[in-house]
């Protein structure tokens, strides 16, 4: 059965790629090379980068397959904005902290550092999914990698933030980002479209993401700390605060079920609290058991928020989260930062000098993300509404078929 939907994007969505990968390969020819300097270190972060990737790729690909009619979309989208922006990452992130006598100066942490930004990316987009079409996406990852590297290299040169404490921004940053862009170039009050809902197979999918999040979420709370015993320090920490949410979630998934059952959306989100909530705090945390018990409340804020978060954004603000990324990723992410304010509090306490310093650049920090991605997020989602872009109607929002082919559609996909 053919497409009814008209090849809008046959003539702009390759033109717009084709563009950007000559321009990427020319500001690599004419200003990037290696950085071939200690070699034997630059190595050893090899095996974070391969479980970052795979967290990132496939981790985040899967987690936003949860739509009946989107699962096409939702994978090979993310696949995309991970290739396109590795690439604009390492560009824009060379450039501001990397920039000496005319060349930028890249290795695998650069590598690292780009593919751990793109999370703020595939975050929003979880926002917005099944909202934009690819157009949109593209615009929107290039605009959030850009405004989210400013914001490390404010929150590292000004601040003094170090460099894993700036990418652990990346949950708030990417949430706020995400709903702004929602708010400004979606329709609030959609339609209840069938297309919305999941179903069996798509939940498998979205639960398989949250399964390879969950494994590889230690080396992302780790992969950048230099110090053995703070990098090891963290990864035990992740790991008992996930194991402490996905119990928690269980726990809350059937308490607050009207019909006493496991919900397929709260296990696929609250699994993973634990382990968004330890970003900030993980390093620094020396006893398991203040670990444990932030994954608790993490995995209870999620599952608690679910319907709240829903009922307060988009019936009252006007605010359409497909996801819900605010109760995945910005509240846990909320949670820990003020988490970890108050341990170095407790910290310093003897010291009142350090302590309202370290306090106010760490508060500072929390607020600067959530700002800039506030107004990064409200910028570009007026911008997405421009004509330009070949935005699909409301009624075709959540549907494969406005970008994919399907020989097999008579099958009754």
């Amino acid at each position: 059965m053919a497409s009814q939907y008209p090849p809008s994007l046959r003539i702009h969505l390759p033109l717009l790629l084709l563009l950007l990968q000559v321009g990427f390969i020319l500001i690599f020819l004419f200003f990037i090379s290696y950085d071939h300097n200690n070699k034997e270190e630059d190595l050893a972060i090899y095996p974070a980068l391969q479980d970052v990737n795979v967290m990132v790729v496939s981790g985040f690909a899967f987690l936003l397959a949860f739509l009946r009619r989107y699962g096409f979309s939702s994978t090979g989208f993310t696949l995309l904005l991970a290739a396109l922006g590795v690439q604009w990452t390492v560009i824009v992130d060379g450039f501001l902290f990397n920039f000496s006598g005319g060349k930028v100066k890249i290795n695998l942490q650069s590598i690292l550092t780009a593919i751990m930004s793109v999370t703020a990316v595939l975050i929003s987009s979880g926002a917005v999914l099944g909202k934009v079409n690819l157009l949109q996406l593209i615009w929107m990852a290039m605009v959030e990698l850009t405004a989210f590297t400013v914001n490390r290299w404010i929150a590292v040169d000004i601040l003094k933030i170090g460099n894993h404490e700036s990418l652990m921004h990346v949950h708030l940053f990417g949430t706020y980002f995400g709903l702004m862009a929602s708010w400004k170039c979606c329709h609030s009050l959609m339609p209840k479209l069938e297309k919305q809902r999941s179903q069996p197979v798509s939940d498998k999918f979205a639960m398989l993401g949250t399964l390879f999040l969950w494994v590889f979420w230690p080396t992302f709370n780790s992969a950048l700390l230099k110090d053995g015993v703070e990098k090891g320090t963290a990864i035990y920490n992740t790991y008992f605060a996930i194991a402490a949410s996905t119990l928690t979630a269980f726990s809350f998934s059937v308490a607050t079920n009207s019909n006493g059952k496991l919900c397929m959306a709260d296990i696929q989100t609250a699994t993973l609290a634990g382990g968004v909530a330890l970003g900030f705090p993980a390093p620094i945390i020396q006893h398991p058991w203040i670990a444990i018990v932030l994954g608790l409340l993490a995995g209870a804020i999620s599952v608690a928020a679910v319907s709240l978060s829903q009922k307060c954004l988009e019936s009252a603000i006007g605010i359409h989260d497909t996801r819900g990324v605010h109760y995945t990723f910005g509240l846990p992410s909320l949670l820990g930062g003020i988490v970890h304010v108050i341990l170095i509090v407790i910290d310093n306490w003897e010291n009142l000098s350090v302590l309202g310093y370290s306090a106010l650049i760490k508060i500072g920090a929390l607020s600067l993300s959530i700002a800039i991605g506030l107004v990064a997020g409200v910028t570009t989602g007026f911008s997405l509404k421009c004509k330009l872009w070949k935005a699909v109607p409301v009624k075709k929002y959540f549907d494969d078929q406005a970008y994919w082919e399907f020989p097999h559609l008579a099958t009754g996909y």
